[in-house]
Parts: structure tokens; sequence; C-alpha cells
């Protein structure tokens, strides 16, 4: 049997930054063992094909939510990147940090050394921010960062529009203040996506002491009483095996981490028991805790023909490929979001509570995205610190099938509240004046639309999550938590964890910049371990 120092389970954002991270020095052996394929799809590397690799198989597990009430009994998609570079495959490459306070909560509720203080040199050591290093940002680091390059007509109207709204003009909503209306940052370079595994695989993968094998299926760790000795995969059909010197490293996301903690016979000795799998270490934490960002999409019809409804078909769209192709400019660098806004929904908040996400487009359905044919223009509204907590828990003891996913949105009143404030000041900044020229009419929900009873009845009808789950092996010190500050598994040896599972609340944020962050820190802490040494970013 093989045997390695580290082997890290999952080869998506944070599995690419610890394969680099914990090899660069020369001293350990790594394994990743990823269940997808290799990073080398045709519309990867174009930003605006996010929208076909969101829906296709190949990059994506395509899971989905059980039917709930809150959401009308709709099953809901929850992609999940699948292969080398995992999410930052496939999302949006919108790059938000979220706020100092996020941070200091994530301490003051047990996970101590997390503060805000403590990450910024992490979030400053992994990017290189296009305007260079400041005080906030970092110029040299792995992951590349860019404002969006195209500056739409509609876009300056909305951030226009928001200033008429008492909102303030925001240049850069990752340098300290998050407030206002301004354009999104993307993790992309030169106007093509960069992901985690252009950032960190790249440079690593030639070194002889990493090993990554694709293809590999995880279905369980290996435990000799607490300690966790190896890892068991398929490739195809053939069962294979290998242990570990060191440490295995969890780094397989909020979905399948706590999936296969379970697997193992690691979590809630009640539900493992109700499905058939016997209990090895007990953890009520695993699968619990769980989090994610509720959207509601509002459109409006446009009535200048200046939107990507009409710029993506035909003709046009020809003329966009080439020129992008030639310039790596234009609409095909598109993600998910164009303009930004980060909004209070009541005056005595200290901090935004609130995110949209402008484009100018607008399409029927948030599943398939396909754009209207007419001329529009969409605003996303999500709550930014949703405190709905849901779980996700394997079905059955078969490594195979999907896990039970129950986000349970809008089950805290205040996030139903919140989010309905925030849909109301969406329709005030559209009627400013600024908007005038283009506004024809609200299309969804509709100006029938003006109860709280109407407003949280089209969110329950037509919110989706925009694929930020966290939480579910939540880091802290209670008899809840998952891991330790230091990432460790409670009462294992042998264990780390290190993805979007472990973090104990939501960031004001998409999470993608959160979880290089954690994976960056994370392998610090590994290190610091295995020199006996303090753990700091250099």
């Amino acid at each position: 049997m093989e045997t390695f120092d580290y082997v890290i389970v999952g080869g998506g954002t944070a599995g690419c930054v610890l394969a680099d991270r914990l090899t660069e020095n020369g001293r350990h052996t790594v394994l990743v063992l990823e269940a997808g394929g290799k990073d080398d799809g045709f519309w990867i590397r174009i930003p605006a094909g996010f929208s076909k690799l969101l829906t296709g198989a190949r990059y994506n597990w395509r899971f989905e939510t059980e039917p709930e009430d809150n959401t009308l009994m709709r099953r809901i998609v929850v992609p999940r990147g699948k292969g080398l570079g995992g999410s930052s495959l496939i999302n949006g490459m919108i790059f938000v940090r979220g706020q100092a306070q996020d941070f200091d909560a994530w301490a003051q509720s047990g996970a101590i050394g997390w503060s805000h203080a403590d990450v910024l040199p992490y979030f400053k050591k992994l990017e290189t921010f296009e305007d260079g290093e400041s005080e906030t940002r970092g110029g040299s680091g792995p992951m590349h960062v860019e404002r969006v390059k195209l500056k739409a007509e509609l876009a300056e109207a909305f951030i226009s529009a928001g200033e008429q709204a008492g909102f303030p003009r925001n240049p850069d909503y990752n340098a300290g203040s998050q407030d206002g209306f301004g354009y999104y940052q993307v993790t992309q370079k030169g106007g093509r996506r960069w992901s985690a595994a252009d950032a960190y695989l790249r440079r690593a993968e030639t070194r002889p002491n990493l090993s990554i094998r694709t293809g590999a299926h995880v279905t369980g760790l290996r435990l000799e009483g607490r300690k966790v000795t190896g890892v068991d995969y398929r490739v195809g059909k053939q069962a294979m095996s290998v242990e570990v010197r060191g440490e295995v490293v969890m780094a397989a996301g909020a979905v399948q981490t706590p999936q296969l903690l379970e697997l193992s016979g690691i979590g809630d000795p009640e539900h493992l028991k109700s499905v058939g799998i016997e209990v090895r270490h007990a953890l009520p934490g695993v699968g619990n805790n769980y989090r994610d960002h509720f959207c509601t999409r509002m459109n409006w019809r446009v009535k200048q023909p200046i939107t990507l409804n009409e710029q993506a078909r035909g003709l046009p769209l020809v003329a966009s490929v080439l020129q992008y192709f030639a310039t790596r400019t234009g609409i095909l660098t598109l993600g998910t979001g164009l303009a930004h806004a980060f909004v209070k929904t009541r005056p005595e908040l200290e901090t935004p509570d609130v995110q949209f996400f402008f484009m100018h487009a607008s399409y029927a359905n948030a599943a398939d995205r396909a754009l209207d044919k007419q001329p529009g223009m969409t605003i996303g509204v999500t709550q930014l610190r949703p405190d709905s907590v849901g779980s996700i828990h394997v079905k059955s003891a078969d490594p195979y099938a999907m896990p039970s996913i129950r986000p349970n949105f809008l089950s805290a009143r205040g996030d139903a509240e919140t989010l309905i404030e925030g849909m109301k000041t969406a329709r005030r900044v559209i009627d400013q004046p600024a908007m005038d020229p283009y506004r024809a009419y609200e299309m969804s929900p509709g100006p029938t639309v003006v109860t709280d009873e109407d407003w949280l009845h089209f969110a329950k009808s037509n919110g989706q999550t925009i694929y930020h789950p966290i939480g579910t092996c939540a880091m802290g010190i209670g008899p809840r938590a998952v891991v330790d500050p230091t990432l460790k598994a409670h009462g294992l040896e042998g264990l780390r964890i290190v993805d979007a599972s472990v973090m104990p609340l939501m960031v004001s944020a998409n999470t993608e910049a959160a979880v290089l962050m954690v994976a960056e820190k994370g392998a610090d802490l590994i290190l610091r371990d295995a020199r006996g040494g303090a753990s700091r970013a250099a």
C-alpha cells in the first residue's frame, strides 16, 4: 500500500491551495484525490461559459435540495464543482472577501485566531489585485483579481440610480468599507477565468513530491481506534487504499466533506444508526449548521436595445466572439454579476445586510439562464448573513448516492424580513430618475406585488441558492463544533478539515475568497505543526 505524508481529499478550490502550499518546501509527500477529471474543458477559460458549466454534468455534481415548505416544495439545484479546481471552474468568478465583522464574529463564536486581524494577512497573501499592493490588498499572490472589463451603459445608470437613492459609490468594496454601488471584482487574468487550479496547481503539479489522482472517488476514511490512518477510494470499479504518515486533509467542500465523514462512521450516532452505518466516532455536529445564501431575481423590461438579450444572439454574438478571441474583451468576459450594491435595509445597522447583483440581461428561469428575446435587466437580491440553518446528511451507506440537502431557507423570521426590505430597496433604486431613459416596466415580481405577504410569496416561489454552502463541519470549541480552531477534528488524530464546511457563520460575501483564505491559513497551520514553529502569513 502506498504511503504519503498528507492525503488531500478533494482537488477543488481549497484542495488546490493545499496541494501547492504543502509541497512547496519539498519536505512532504502529498497525494490529491479528486473524483472529477482535469480542468481542460473549452468553456472553462471563457468567463461567459459559466452558464454552460452550471448546467452540464462534466464539471458539476448537480446536487439538489429536498422539497421544503418554505420554498413551496420545489427542488432547488445546488451546483458543486467536479474536477481539478472544483467550484472555481464553474462559478461566476465574483471576488468578495466579506466584512471585518464577519471574521470577528467567527472568533467570538469560538474560532479563536480567526478574527479579521488574524485573517487579513492571508487575504493579502493569496491575491494579486490589479491596483497593486496596499494596506488592505495584495499585489503578488497567486490568485489574480481584476475589475470587470465591461462598463455597460445600463450598469452606469444603475450605479447613478443608487447614488440618487442615497447610497455611496464604492470603487473597492474589498478595501475596508463594503457600503455602496460599483463594479464587481472577478477572479480573472487578462479576460480569462483564473481558477484555483490556474493559480495554485499549475505551479505545483510538476513537483516530484506531489501526486494527483483524478477519477478517484473516495468512499471512506480508514480508522484505527481514534486515529485516521488512510483513505479508501475507487477508480472505476477498482477498489484502492492509501495510508498516511501525517494527516488526511478533508477538502471536499460543505456538501461532500460531511457526506464522507458520515460514510466513515464519523457523525451524529442517531443519524448514522438510522441509515445503517456503524458508529466509529461520535461527532454530533457533522452535517449540521448548514447555511447558504438565498437569492431572488427581479427583472425589468428595458426600452433600448442595449442589453445582453440582443447582444448575445445572431450577428452581434458572432462579432462578440471575434472580439473576445482577438482582444479578450467584450461580453464574453462577463460572469454572474456586472455591477454590485451592498446596502443597509435599516438605518440603525452598522454594515450592509443585503447584496445586489446587477446584470443588463433578463431570463425567465434561473436554472437554465436562457435569455429573453427582448431587452431586459435583472437584480439578484440576497441577504448577506442568514440565520436560517439546515443540514446535509447521507441517505444511506452508498458512497455514490446523493446526500440529503435541507437548507431550511427563510425559516428564520428575520431572514424573510430582510429579504423583503432588500427587494423593496431594489425597486426603489430602479425607480430613480437615472433609470428613466431605460426602464420600461417591472416584469418580475411585477407592480401588483406590494404587501409583505406578496413579497414573501414571490421569494418562496422564485428564490434560489447562489451556491454558497458553508458550515457543515463548523469550527469552534462547543459540543456541536466538528473541528477546533486549528482545523483538527475533535477527538480524532490524523484528520483535519480545510474547506467551506468549517466556517461557523456565513460571510457577507460570495464565498470563494473566504475559502481561499481558509485554505491558506489551514496550510500554514499544518506546516506549523510539521515544523514545530509559529504560523504566519509570509
